[in-house]
């Protein structure tokens, strides 16, 4: 079998769903806000279950693509908080939460930039945090998320090969550095059990240690 057929098997293993699809069309339709590729939303699904996610930061609410798949892995107690300067892409995803059959107490939607949400969330208070904004600011939300991780949660990290680039020492421009120091950060942090995922953009996540 082809790499391409066993690729194609893969992307089509967990099909997205109408919620999921109107989502990403309306990313699509805004522009700005690319949503994350179905196996990024798969995997962070597994990650939300796989650390029976109740309390979830999200860094980049986009459309609100990702935020259903994260819904999706928490248990059904679980709240999302999600940030984004965007207040019409809030709305989106907003909608886009109901429309999945979520209620309204399973989420609340904070407008603003994270360097000011951030710190006013409880140190430790969280179980998985997931970004995917600004991505020269990704060494800042890594600080941030070290603070509100509980021992055994999880940081994750959208966008980590960055269309290849990461990959080219000839690459420097300021996002393309900003990602690649995070990654590095979290792979020399004795904290931190780090692994890179080459499923969409890349996926970089690391969990915090007891």
């Amino acid at each position: 079998m082809s790499a391409g057929a066993i690729g194609a098997y893969v992307a089509e293993y967990l099909p997205e769903d109408e919620p999921l699809i109107v989502a990403r069309a309306n990313a699509t339709r805004m522009g700005g806000a690319p949503p994350v590729s179905p196996l990024v939303g798969a995997a962070l699904r597994f990650i939300a279950a796989a650390v029976s996610a109740r309390a979830v930061v999200e860094i980049g609410t986009g459309c609100g693509t990702s935020g259903i798949w994260l819904l999706r892995g928490m248990r059904r107690d679980g709240v999302l908080t999600s940030v984004d300067v965007e207040t019409e892409h809030q709305r989106l995803a907003r909608r886009a939460f109901t429309d999945a059959g979520f209620a309204s107490n399973r989420f609340r939607l904070i407008s603003g930039k994270a360097a000011d949400v951030l710190p006013r969330l409880t140190d430790g208070g969280y179980d998985l945090v997931f970004c995917d904004a600004d991505k020269q600011e990704y060494p800042a939300y890594l600080a941030a998320a070290l603070r509100l991780l509980r021992a055994g949660g999880v940081v994750a990290f959208d966008n980590a090969l960055w269309g290849g680039r990461i990959a080219d020492p000839g690459q420097d421009d300021p996002e393309t550095s900003a990602i690649r120091e995070t990654a590095e950060r979290i792979r020399e942090d004795d904290r931190l059990v780090p692994l890179l995922l080459p499923i969409g953009d890349g996926l970089l996540a690391a969990v915090k240690r007891g």
